[in-house]
């Protein structure tokens, strides 16, 4: 089973406080979008495959269990019409190079004018990576800024948003899809509706962390990730994301761990000829 993103958007359903949380933290989506999208970041990405929780809440996970560590390079590109978009490139997997450690993803945008050629080869290496997560669920979610897209304009439409409290971490506020089709399908197109929980600085709008789950009768994935300030970037970055994905009735589940780090800076120019 695929869980697989696609957008469309309507209309906002909100309370009049939330929506003016929500407002202030997409301006600074918008503006954190357009910041580390001029990035590359390195990605430590662990997986393993444990047994479900047992009733008396234990996870039993036998020895030899299959597992896989993955080194890849992330990044954020504005393809014109259909946004920010994601791209990782696996260079290794378990220590053993899969190809030379270059930086291909940032060389393709680095070209005076990004083509259409240039996306599709990019969406090929997206591809290419995706082959190496494990498990049954197949997945292209697992991407530490999807919460953040769905606070977009276009997005964060299809949501309906509720204060839910102040912690010692930030604000939160609680985020349901309403709108049809989904942002998330299943590999049939089944709609997957998504809800969560994002937490931010409210004088700022700044991202701390953000919970999505995307669960119907046949699958279920959570991803939580959190932000912090990073000193060399300049700006929050997402630092660690935890996932979790879970076909009904099998005795397995998918849990991942990605964490991120030396992110540097790259200019990409790309051109409106590539608007589908």
């Amino acid at each position: 089973m695929v869980l697989t993103a696609h957008a469309a958007a309507q209309q906002i359903g909100a309370g009049d406080d939330a929506f003016a949380l929500v407002l202030k933290a997409s301006a600074y989506v918008d503006v954190f979008q357009k910041t580390f999208g001029s990035m590359v970041s390195e990605e430590r990405y662990e997986q393993n495959i444990r047994r479900a929780p047992a009733s008396n809440g234990r996870t039993n996970q036998p020895g030899g269990a299959p597992s896989t560590v993955l080194l890849s390079d992330f990044l954020l590109v504005q393809v014109p019409g259909e946004g920010w978009l994601p791209f990782r490139d696996v260079f290794e997997r378990d220590g053993k190079k899969v190809r030379d450690r270059e930086e291909r993803l940032a060389k393709l945008f680095l070209s005076e004018s990004a083509s259409r050629q240039t996306f599709d080869r990019a969406r090929e290496i997206m591809d290419e990576s995706a082959r190496y997560n494990i498990g049954n669920v197949n997945r292209n979610i697992n991407i530490p800024t999807l919460v953040l897209t769905l606070l977009t304009p276009v997005n964060r439409t299809r949501m309906r948003f509720e204060f839910d409290k102040v912690d010692e971490t930030g604000t939160i506020v609680e985020f349901k899809e309403t709108l049809h089709p989904t942002y998330v399908a299943t590999t049939g197109g089944r709609d997957l509706p998504v809800y969560g929980r994002f937490w931010m600085d409210a004088a700022t709008g700044t991202i701390l962390r953000t919970e999505l789950h995307a669960v119907d009768t046949a699958v279920e994935g959570h991803i939580t990730v959190h932000f912090q300030h990073d000193q060399a970037a300049g700006m929050f970055v997402p630092v660690r994301m935890e996932e979790r994905y879970r076909r009904t009735r099998d005795p397995n589940e998918v849990h991942g761990l990605a964490t991120y780090s030396k992110f540097r800076r790259f200019q990409v120019s790309t051109s409106e000829s590539i608007a589908p």
